[in-house]
C-alpha cells in the first residue's frame, strides 16, 4: 500500500491525497517526480511493480535468480527478487543489466505482429474497478489491431496456488523467521498492519512449510509447461487505482485494499516468473497499468516485448 506510520506516506504523484503502492513507495514516488532515473526495490509480492502502477511508471520483477539478493535485507528467502523501477521500459533494461553483471545491449523492440498473447482469465479481471475496467480492455484493442495473436487462457495452476497458500504460505513463514526476534523485543514498534501478517505465520509448522515448498516447486514446473506455447501473458497489474489515504485508514479497509493490489502480481513471484508493469494511456485521469508476464529466463526477450508495447501506447 505504501502507508507509513512511521515517517509519514509519500504522496501518490498522480493525487498526493492518495497512496503511492508499496512496498517500494518512496522508490516510485522519487522515479515519477524525476527525483531520480533509475529507483530499485525489492519485489516479494509486487513491490516493485504495484507502485509503479500506482504511480504511473515502470516496474520490473526480474527472474529470480537473475539478480543476487546478497546484501538486501530479506523477507523472504526463497521467493525475493530485486528489480528497477523508472519511467520507461529502457531505463529499467539498463538497471537490471548493471544489477546482473551484464553489458547492456540497445533494445530492438520486437515485432508484435504475430506475437502470443494469452489473457488470462478467471480471478484476475474480477472486480475491476471503474477505471481499470475501462482502459484494460482499450489495452487489449490496441494490441489486437497491431497483429498480435490474442488467446483467452485460464490457468487451473491458480487454483493449486491457492491451496498452496491455504496452508499459510512460503513467503509468510519465512517473513515470520526473519522478523521473530523482533517481534519479541519490540512488537509494539512494528506498524500493525504488518506485525497481523507476521503474527498470522507463527503457528505454520516445519512439516507444512517444507510441503509448501515441495508442492511450489512442482507448480513452478507445470506453469513453465503451460507457457510454453505463449510469449506472455498480460493481465491488469492491479484491480484498482490507488486508493486515498483516508479509504485505507482502518485496518479492516488496509487489508482488503492491500489484498487487491497484491492480488494479481503475486501470482508472477509464486510461479518464478518474470513480468514488468507498464502505464496505460491516463487520458488525464489516474495511472493504470498492464502487466506483462513471460517465462522464468527470458527476460531479455520481455523487455522487447514490453518495448514494443510502450512504444504503441505512446502511439
Amino acid at each position: 500500500m505504501g502507508a507509513n506510520p512511521h515517517f509519514g506516506t509519500p504522496g501518490n504523484p498522480a493525487d498526493r491525497k492518495r497512496v503511492p503502492g508499496g512496498s517500494s513507495s518512496g522508490a516510485a514516488v522519487g522515479a515519477a517526480d524525476g527525483m531520480c532515473e533509475i529507483a530499485i526495490g525489492t519485489d516479494t509480492g509486487g513491490s516493485c511493480r504495484i507502485p509503479a502502477a500506482l504511480c504511473g511508471i515502470v516496474g520490473y520483477k526480474p527472474s529470480r535468480q537473475r539478480i543476487p539478493t546478497d546484501g538486501a535485507f530479506p523477507l523472504s528467502y526463497s521467493i525475493d527478487s530485486i528489480g528497477p523501477i523508472a519511467r520507461s521500459v529502457e531505463a529499467c533494461a539498463r538497471a537490471d543489466a548493471v544489477m546482473a553483471g551484464e553489458t547492456f545491449v540497445p533494445l530492438e523492440p520486437t515485432s508484435l505482429a504475430g506475437l502470443r498473447i494469452g489473457i488470462v482469465q478467471g480471478a484476475p479481471l474480477e472486480n475491476l474497478d471503474e477505471t481499470v475496467g475501462k482502459r484494460f480492455p482499450d489495452a487489449i484493442s490496441r494490441l489486437r489491431k497491431a497483429g498480435t495473436h490474442m488467446s483467452d487462457e485460464t490457468l487451473s495452476l491458480l487454483g493449486d496456488m491457492a491451496q498452496v497458500n491455504s496452508k499459510g504460505g512460503v513467503q509468510p513463514a519465512e517473513a515470520f523467521t526473519v522478523h521473530r526476534d523482533l517481534l519479541s523485543r519490540r512488537a509494539d514498534a512494528i506498524d500493525p498492519n504488518v506485525r497481523v501478517r507476521l503474527e498470522r505465520a507463527r503457528n505454520i509448522t516445519a512439516a507444512d512449510y517444507i510441503d509448501m515448498v515441495r508442492q511450489r516447486a512442482r507448480l513452478i514446473r507445470l506453469m513453465d509447461e503451460r507457457l510454453a506455447d505463449l510469449d506472455v501473458l498480460v493481465l491488469p497489474t492491479t484491480p484498482i487505482v490507488a486508493p486515498t489515504m483516508q479509504e485505507v485508514a482502518s485496518a479492516d479497509d488496509f487489508a482488503r485494499k492491500n489484498a487487491m493490489l497484491l492480488r494479481n502480481t503475486v501470482i508472477v513471484n509464486f510461479f518464478d516468473l518474470c513480468a514488468i508493469a507498464l502505464p496505460l494511456p491516463r487520458e488525464g485521469g489516474l495511472p493504470t497499468s498492464l502487466m506483462l508476464v513471460a517465462r522464468n529466463g527470458r527476460d531479455h526477450r520481455l523487455f522487447r516485448i514490453a518495448a514494443a508495447v510502450e512504444r504503441l501506447f505512446a502511439g
